[in-house]
């Protein structure tokens, strides 16, 4: 006699969807919904949920990311996360309440129409373009500040972060990859002070932003109307 699955193939597609739609810009790592769906004995459910976001992907409901870039989920091994797919076409300036905070830099190329906006100014290969680019996406957080747009905010203290971030890396790593091609062997370190410069120049100014009153205060705005949906995400890190 063969016993049914506790959690259907349906039910595992629409508990993913489901947790997605809450997280809204924000991505999900599957052993979060494993969690929701058996608290205490998750695990066995991992490879079931790969299977579901790898069909809901197929249909074009799903975004599947590993390591910040897009992938497709047959072809993924290792950690990966989720989005809804829907995720990208939403206008945030006219619909912030959709907007959820999320991990570090999550939203950084597909939250619009901010990233239109910033993307254009970020830049980091000198340590002259870093100042030039910092400064000019400084300017554009405050003037969303004065214009009470949190989202605004946020958006450009991830590309601040990102300023940052991708300065350090190219800074310890020649060309920008840390790891070798299919591996998590680290490459060799090398040391580029144009780009450990610019990387200084870009954390000075997203430690700046990442305290700053109004963007604290907006913030904790943003959150409170946004609960509990809001609940599942991570807000910036503080160092």
């Amino acid at each position: 006699m063969t016993t049914k699955p506790k959690h259907s193939p349906k039910l595992l597609e629409k508990t993913v969807l489901e947790l997605l739609s809450r997280r809204g810009t924000a991505t999900a790592c599957p052993s979060e919904i494993a969690r929701a769906l058996e608290p205490e004995a998750w695990r066995p459910l991992m490879q079931p949920i790969r299977a579901a976001a790898a069909r809901l992907q197929q249909r074009g409901k799903v975004d599947v990311y590993q390591r910040g870039k897009s992938v497709r989920l047959e072809e993924a091994r290792g950690a990966i996360r989720l989005r809804a797919a829907g995720a990208g076409d939403v206008d945030y300036r006219r619909e912030p309440h959709r907007y959820r905070i999320g991990r570090g830099e999550e939203g950084v190329l597909t939250v619009q129409p901010y990233k239109g906006e910033l993307l254009p100014l970020w830049r980091f290969a000198t340590a002259g373009h870093a100042r030039d680019s910092a400064l000019a996406i400084w300017k554009k957080f405050l003037a969303y500040g004065r214009a009470g747009d949190f989202v605004g905010m946020d958006m450009a203290r991830k590309y601040l972060q990102m300023g940052f971030t991708r300065s350090r890396r190219y800074a310890n790593h020649r060309g920008g990859r840390k790891y070798a091609k299919g591996t998590r062997t680290e490459l060799p370190r090398t040391e580029d002070p144009q780009k450990a410069e610019a990387a200084e120049i870009f954390r000075v100014y997203w430690e700046r932003a990442r305290k700053h009153r109004r963007y604290l205060a907006l913030q904790r705005h943003h959150v409170a109307l946004t609960s509990p949906a809001q609940s599942g995400s991570t807000k910036p890190r503080t160092r």
